[in-house]
């Protein structure tokens, strides 16, 4: 620190990220009243160290100027309230603990940071301890939930899903907690809820980023005492759970925004593990390629040929291993790998290096719900694939329908849906 109250004070870090911030938990806890309790993160990456602001209230600046995400250089310094400090990047060589397995469970990864990963779940998942698994879409959250269960003293016990997002708010606490008889209008009978369901397993809480604000103390209550009641029951239920939670989004920003309670986001952050994306890992994908690929096709020659491999592995796939999964189904389908690429709007000769930039459609898509961002690009990717489809027959339905294995009239629905001409 070079100004502010901490003048002064140094912190080394060896861990893969630091979070600076005033409240406790932070690697770095500031007593400047304008530094918000989670101000900002660093993060070693492939590209360097990335510098995040965490939607703080007075924001980070780097050479003056405020920014949401940077790679500052080393030496760099970075505002944050009335505090200035100082990046030093130190040459010392970190040694950290990772996996000789290439996989846990059916989780594939020969990258560092997936064998990191794995090597932490596998001490984690013989424990009783609660777990929340940070990442973007797709990146297999839901999975390594599952695969901790299994791996688990708990694995002879029910593996509960719940997903926080797909609920209505109305109804998020019966799901938890269940309800009597009559507790609300539709309640015709008892109903036990996944916490109750889950005894002597896991209860995986998907999404719980997208959990009301108004569930969140009952949840916190039940977690710290281990106890429910059931909606219009005086009854104290003994909870005998392990709880994983999940999150495409930083708890920590949403803490700062009012719409997550600290209190929960610490109960819940006993172990936390950052899934990273896909494009994070490149050196992943042409064994998940091999992978899928194997999956999907029928024959003796279930290996992908090379220009697959090498187109695939030169996207961003913003949907990762999800949207990897859905694509080589795909050309597995398509058959022809040159209609496939076609299809796709993918070009060998010319795949993109970089992430697209960020539109105002994207922006929109992290402020919303994940069912209406999930809706939104599900119609896009249909939209292009139809118009694609189509024009690749010269609008011929009948001959597109049989390419893509799909009934004439539902392919004319979705044309109408999205109104591309067509031909009979």
């Amino acid at each position: 620190m070079v100004r502010g109250p901490d003048a002064g004070l140094q912190v080394d870090s060896r861990s893969s990220e630091f979070t600076i911030g005033a409240a406790e938990g932070n690697d770095l806890r500031l007593s400047d009243a304008a530094v918000s309790r989670h101000h900002c993160l660093l993060r070693a990456t492939p590209l360097g160290i990335l510098l995040r602001d965490l939607e703080s209230k007075n924001g980070t600046y780097v050479g003056g100027c405020r920014v949401e995400s940077a790679y500052p250089a080393h030496d760099a310094e970075i505002e944050v309230g009335a505090s200035r400090l100082r990046l030093q990047v130190l040459p010392h060589t970190v040694s950290e603990p990772i996996s000789d397995d290439e996989q846990f469970g059916p989780v594939l990864g020969s990258s560092v940071a997936m064998r990191r990963i794995f090597d932490v779940l596998s001490r984690v998942a013989a424990s009783h301890a609660t777990l929340l698994l940070e990442g973007e879409t797709g990146t297999g959250k839901g999975l390594l939930a599952e695969v901790v269960h299994r791996a688990s003293p708990r694995a002879a016990g029910p593996f509960v899903v719940v997903d926080c997002s797909a609920i209505p708010p109305t109804l998020i606490e019966s799901e938890l907690f269940g309800h009597t008889r009559g507790a609300f209008t539709g309640a015709h009978a008892a109903r036990a809820g996944a916490f109750e369901v889950a005894a002597g397993g896991s209860v995986f809480l998907d999404e719980i980023g997208e959990l009301p604000l108004e569930v969140q103390p009952k949840l916190l209550r039940a977690l710290e005492e281990r106890t429910v009641k059931r909606v219009g029951s005086t009854e104290t239920l003994n909870l005998d759970i392990r709880i994983i939670a999940a999150t495409n989004r930083d708890l920590r920003q949403e803490v700062n925004k009012g719409t997550f309670r600290s209190d929960l986001f610490y109960r819940l952050d006993v172990v936390r593990i950052r899934i990273p994306p896909l494009r994070e890992r490149r050196e992943d994908i042409p064994r998940l390629v091999a992978h899928f690929y194997e999956q999907f096709v029928k024959g003796s020659d279930r290996m992908p040929p090379a220009e697959l491999v090498s187109t695939l592995s030169r996207q961003e796939w913003p949907g990762n291993v999800r949207q990897l999964r859905s694509a080589i189904e795909r050309a597995v389908l398509m058959e022809d790998l040159d209609l496939w690429r076609t299809l796709c709007g993918f070009d060998v000769e010319s795949a993109p290096e970089a992430a697209p930039p960020r539109d105002a459609e994207s922006a929109s898509a992290e402020r919303s719900s994940f069912r209406d961002a999930k809706e939104r690009a599900v119609a896009r990717w249909e939209r292009e694939y139809v118009t694609k489809l189509v024009a690749s027959t010269q609008g011929n339905v009948s001959a597109a329908a049989r390419l893509a294995r799909m009934d004439r009239n539902h392919l004319r629905e979705l044309l109408v849906k999205h109104q591309s001409p067509v031909e009979e």
